[in-house]
């Protein structure tokens, strides 16, 4: 399997402060420490991935290196110059023995081949309205990528040179060593594994072979998509290392807000303000929709927080059969810069509903009986 993005581990963007990046890691190493989860068998897992993603971008010199090669730039198999998390010691030279008992690393143990990676899935995070999820769409973006250089070919070498066979494994990308009773296997640490060096970088890649790009890529958005939805772009991530498969790009749909309407998983709401006198004597009001205007007639007394449900008038889910629904709340709007005639009426009107309080204001009536019954009166 491939290694996840350092950054979606922590849950930060890209371009995340060293504090934010801490921060995250905090969290994380609180939420899924070992000693606080010992019946959660894959917190130690979880807890590992963060601690890693933490040591590489909170040092500098290794997180510009990931943010130009990906994993390939801190591995300190790859040979990538991004510093890695060290070379040498009892880890690297006991991992030929493993290598020789459970079958090498990805792509074979052996002549070279052993530091064959698949590259990293990539994330993009695309803004698009409510209307463009709603139909579907189709839009590009423009994301950075690693591209075979030009001037070298992708060979690495400076042009009119190439590289040559390593002299110190003689090609094999591994050398064995006498270690007390154990006889160890480990990768060659002049070539890193590839069996062949470079004695002539390129001066445009520094022999890395790749340099830095930007690609534009059209992107179909398929009509109900929601928020946090990913669209998989097979071998559109990162390059892999060494001949190895590119990685996937996985663009993630965020929704806009909207000025008039609320998304609820295929439902839509919206709040719709009506006038004092709609609201008591009933009436009939235009609403919009993501398709067009439509009517809804307004029963007399109405009251604030109704609610008028639009069936058919949602969205329809990537994967749903139906439409869901639009929900209209309805707000009776207190009328303002009143005239002097009309506060007069309404003060005649106040006047009259107070003779027959029970029958023109049932609500308040019943709220203040209640009052008085908590109060004990």
């Amino acid at each position: 399997m491939s290694k996840r993005d350092f950054y979606e581990i922590l849950g930060v963007n890209r371009d995340a402060s060293d504090d934010e990046i801490k921060k995250a890691y905090r969290k994380l190493a609180m939420k899924y420490h070992p000693d606080r989860n010992p019946d959660n068998p894959s917190a130690e897992e979880k807890f590992k991935e963060a601690k890693e993603a933490y040591e590489i971008l909170s040092d500098g010199q290794k997180r510009a290196a990931y943010d130009q090669y990906g994993h390939a730039g801190v591995d300190p198999q790859a040979g990538m110059g991004g510093g890695g998390f060290g070379g040498g010691g009892f880890a690297d030279a006991f991992g030929g023995i493993f290598d020789e008992i459970f079958g090498g690393r990805a792509g074979g143990g052996g002549g070279g081949r052993s530091n064959v990676y698949r590259g990293a899935d990539l994330r993009y995070n695309l803004e698009i309205t409510l209307e463009q999820a709603a139909h579907g769409t189709e839009t590009k973006i423009r994301i950075p990528t690693m591209e075979a250089c030009d001037k070298c070919e992708g060979s690495g070498a400076k042009p009119g040179t190439q590289a040559k066979t390593c002299p110190t494994c003689h090609g094999a990308g591994q050398v064995r060593l006498q270690q007390g009773f154990f006889s160890i296997q480990q990768t060659c640490p002049k070539c890193h594994g590839t069996g062949r060096y470079i004695p002539d970088p390129c001066g445009s890649c520094g022999g890395t072979g790749r340099v830095k790009q930007h690609k534009t890529l059209a992107v179909k958005i398929p009509a109900g998509v929601d928020e946090g939805d990913r669209i998989r772009l097979a071998g559109e991530g990162e390059h892999g290392v060494n001949g190895g498969p590119a990685g996937d790009l996985y663009v993630q749909i965020h929704l806009k807000a909207h000025p008039v309407f609320q998304r609820d998983h295929n439902d839509l709401h919206c709040e719709m303000p009506i006038s004092f006198t709609t609201a008591a004597l009933g009436g009939e009001i235009e609403i919009p929709t993501l398709d067009g205007a439509a009517s809804i007639k307004i029963p007399p007394e109405t009251q604030t927080g109704r609610v008028f449900r639009l069936r058919g008038k949602g969205i329809k889910g990537v994967r749903s059969h139906t439409h869901g629904d639009l929900m209209c709340h309805v707000v009776v709007e207190t009328p303002v810069n009143l005239t002097e005639r009309q506060k007069e009426l309404l003060r005649e009107l106040a006047e009259s509903s107070e003779q027959s309080e029970t029958t023109h204001n049932p609500r308040a009536k019943s709220w203040m009986d209640k009052v008085k019954e908590f109060f004990g009166d």
